[in-house]
């Protein structure tokens, strides 16, 4: 399933890295694609993998997710 996380707090392309970085830590996330002009996240995870899980990656990483809209891949 893909998702799309929109994301504050990320302003240069470091910031791309450490989401990037985080996401593709998620067991079994696989396509992940950051934007720092967009502010969001692209990411197709299997449908084990719940909100909170890449909700909670990205905060770790010391980004705050504002929204998660599923999209059926």
């Amino acid at each position: 399933m893909k998702k799309e996380l929109m994301i504050e707090g990320m302003m240069c392309q470091n910031c791309v890295k450490h989401v990037t970085h985080a996401l593709e830590g998620i067991s079994g996330a696989s396509h992940v694609q950051v934007s720092l002009e967009d502010k969001k996240a692209t990411v197709e995870v299997p449908e084990s993998v719940t909100d909170e899980t890449l909700k909670a990656a990205v905060t770790e990483a010391g980004y705050k997710v504002t929204e998660i809209i599923p999209h059926e891949s």
